[in-house]
This record gives C-alpha cells, structure tokens and sequence, in this order.
C-alpha cells in the first residue's frame, strides 16, 4: 500500500481506530482517555497511557514486509526480486501544551541487483524526531511550532510527500509554524530533506537542496487549497548542464465530494532559474470519481489525467522541465515505471469490495511525451533516455490489478501485478520487452 493517507478500510466491528496516516502525529486518539473505550481492544492500552495530570503517552508501531519481483524495468538494470523490511515504532508524549515525537526506523533489503540504495535500506535510523508547543488564539484557533526532524505530506502529495510506498519514508529537518481554525488550517515551513543512507544513524539533511513555503487548506462547505513552494538546489543537474536551481511553485487545488460523486482539480506553474536559464514549467491534474454504493461489489470508477510540462531540451531559450521536487513514491501506481515530467498520463481504475474486508481494483494506464523534442524521466526526475527528434511521443499502455484483504484491524495482506507494453518512445531507447511487476506484501500497524 502507498500514499501519505493510508486510511484504515472499515470493518464491521464495535471498537474502531481513527484515520491512520504515514506520518501518524496527526492522528487523533483522544477517544482513548476514556478507560472504558481503551478496554474496548487489545491496543488500547498502548494508545493512551496516563502520566499523570494533563500528560499522557501513545505509542504505536508498523512492521512491514513486502517482496517485489520486476520484470525488464525501463531502466534497463535487468530483471530484479528483492524483498524489503521496514520497522517504524513511535512514541507519543504529550505534556499540558507541548509535545515530543519520536519514531526511529530499520529498513532492510535483501536481494536487490546491485546493492539496496537509499530508498530500499537505511540500516537504524531516526525517521522523526521533533518538539512542538501549541499556543491557543482563540475559542478554535491554535498555533502551534515545531522544531525537529519531521515528515511532511502536502495535498496529494504530487511535489511534497512522504514516500511511504519505497521501503525507506521521506524526511525533513527544519522547522514549521501551523496555524490551525475550525475551517482552515495553514502550515509555514523551512525545510531541508533528510538523505538515507547505508549504515546506522547516519542519515543527514541535504546540504545541497533546501524547501521552504506556506500552504493554506480550507474544509467547509467548499474544500479548496492554495500554496506558495520555494525549492533550492545547488546541484541541479538538466540535459543543459548542471547548475543552482532556484525554483517558485505557485499552485491551487480544489476538491470535494457530492453523494456518489468525488473530484479533485490541481493546477501549479513553476517560475525562477536554473545557471543563467529562466525556468517557466506548469502541470494541470484532474481527476473524477463516481460509486455505486447499494450494488452488488460497491463498484466505483475513478478518471483521471495530469498535463505536465517539458523542456525543448535544444539548450535554448526557458527552462521548460517541470521539477515534481519530492512527490510520493509510486506515483502512478505500483509499478511508475515513469515520472511527472513532460508527460501526458491518462487513468481509468474501477475499484470493487467483494466482501467487507476485501477489496479490488483494475487500472488501465496510457503514457505519452508531452514534448517530443523532451526524454522520459523517473520519478525522481532522473532522465531515462532522450529519443532522437520524429520517434514517436507515445511511451506506453499499462494494466495494473489489486488485492488488499484487512484480516484484523491491525493486519492489511495485498497484492498487486502490473505489465506495461512500451510504445515508440521506449522501443527507441531500445526498451522493446514488455515491464511488469508483482508485489506481496504484508502491514502490520496499530
């Protein structure tokens, strides 16, 4: 499973937990101070554990395994299967208004062609470690400050997210403001991300890249978004050269849902430098989704397509590659065998629940350059291969298919196969083998 929000499926039971996420500070389990509610399930008495007047610990963990096998990767590496193993427990405390979070990680791999890199192993480290004080402003409204090594997980988390689908989570060290409404919640940030690396606690801020912004989200009547996202990279590297990056994300998203109805709009532009290279880069996703709650399955029908900017990539003129900066892992899905950068992307998924605690889904996926004259790119943003002018823009067609079965509240057991058949773009790189991948994995979390 991936994504910043990794919500917990509804299971028809009497005791049931709050929204779990990622980066699990914002997840709210007040309900258990209630002695009577914490007697309710086994791990209760884990999330709220009295310290005395006004102060109180939770705990948790997640222990994940998940074995990979894929099949002609698009980066030409050879076929791999590995397995990961990933570890994050955390604490909790929580003092009058002050608070400290601690989540170590051990992330491991075992198998992968050539050696685990940073987002498959890390050895021991600390994922998150961080101070905050709340200050009240008013009958609803908070400020509060926090200081310290952190996740980050912004809208859909196509420039700022966790990486939670890799084996190794996305970090940050620095510092954040978050004023907090009944309606609106605004989060101000100075932010370096934090770089993995092989061995144990050795995992250190990027000296070379830096993140900063302001972003506004509003729930109401209308959910909308707007933000502000600066980005530093002093060793940018492009098909122009390398050089320092200073990047300017201005961006809105608007969302919602009506009945059986859900929809999600995001549109950003990009604007700064690159050497002595002006930067001017846009992206445009839209996205619909519509159930069938009282028929048999439930069945549901998601659409969606994302627009996103290349470079002319002749040396000449704007800077016209879009910059994704740090987006959630599998991007497109379990496989993404490519990443948002001039790209055109169309996505049909139909999801079905069999049962209760059983769900499915089937997603058809079509890639194209949105420049001809630009290459294709990972999601990291590395480039893949730059095609010769007039060999086609069509990247390729996928299928990817899903299982998750939630056996206990705690416990989630997936699978998932996906095959994708290159187009001309990739049979001019020389990709003329159809990708394909197959996951198994099992999370346990409370």
């Amino acid at each position: 499973m991936s994504g910043a929000q990794v919500r917990a499926q509804n299971v028809a039971e009497a005791w049931q937990p709050p929204v779990l996420t990622s980066e699990r500070y914002d997840e709210d389990w007040s309900r258990m101070a209630d002695p009577a509610v914490r007697a309710q399930h086994w791990t209760g008495q884990f999330k709220y554990i009295p310290l005395g007047e006004d102060a109180h610990l939770t705990t948790g963990a997640e222990l994940r395994t998940r074995f990979e096998d894929t099949i002609a990767p698009v980066s030409g590496t050879g076929d791999d299967g590995y397995l990961w193993l990933r570890l994050l427990p955390y604490a909790d405390l929580h003092v009058g208004r002050v608070r400290a979070f601690v989540e170590p990680v051990a992330a491991y791999a075992v198998g992968v062609r050539g050696g685990p890199g940073p987002t498959d192993a890390t050895g021991i480290d600390l994922l998150q470690g961080f101070a905050d004080v709340a200050i009240p402003l008013g009958t609803d409204t908070t400020l509060t400050f926090r200081a310290g090594r952190q996740q980050l997980a912004l809208g859909t988390e196509r420039l700022v997210g966790t990486r939670y689908g890799p084996n190794v989570p996305l970090a940050y060290d620095g510092g954040r403001a978050i004023l907090h409404s009944a309606s609106w919640r605004t989060t101000a940030f100075w932010l370096r991300p934090v770089e993995s690396r092989s061995g144990n606690f050795d995992d250190r801020s990027s000296p070379t890249r830096m993140l900063w912004g302001v972003y506004a989200s509003h729930r109401g009547g209308r959910n909308f978004e707007f933000y502000y996202l600066g980005f530093r990279n002093r060793n940018a590297r492009y098909s122009r050269g390398t050089g320092v990056e200073m990047r300017h994300t201005v961006g809105t998203r608007a969302f919602g849902t009506q009945g059986p109805w859900s929809w999600n709009a995001e549109a950003m532009g990009q604007f700064g430098s690159f050497a002595d290279v002006a930067i001017r880069t846009w992206s445009v996703s839209l996205e619909g989704r519509h159930g069938w709650a009282k028929v048999p399955f439930a069945p549901a029908v998601t659409l969606r397509t994302s627009l996103i900017s290349g470079d002319n990539a002749h040396g000449h003129g704007t800077l016209g590659a879009f910059n994704a900066m740090f987006p959630k892992g599998k991007y497109f899905g379990e496989l993404s065998p490519v990443g948002p950068r001039n790209l055109i992307n169309i996505h049909a998924i139909l999801t079905l629940a069999p049962a209760p605690r059983l769900t499915a889904s089937l997603a058809a996926l079509a890639y194209w350059r949105m420049r001809g004259t630009d290459g294709v790119y990972d999601v990291p943003g590395n480039l893949i291969g730059l095609p010769a002018d007039g060999r086609g823009r069509f990247i390729g067609g996928q299928i990817e298919s899903a299982l998750s079965f939630r056996a206990t509240q705690e416990l989630t057991l997936s699978a998932a196969a996906s095959v994708m058949r290159p187009g001309a773009t990739l049979h001019a790189l020389g990709r003329t083998h159809d990708i394909g991948l197959i996951g198994l994995e099992a999370n346990f979390r409370f």
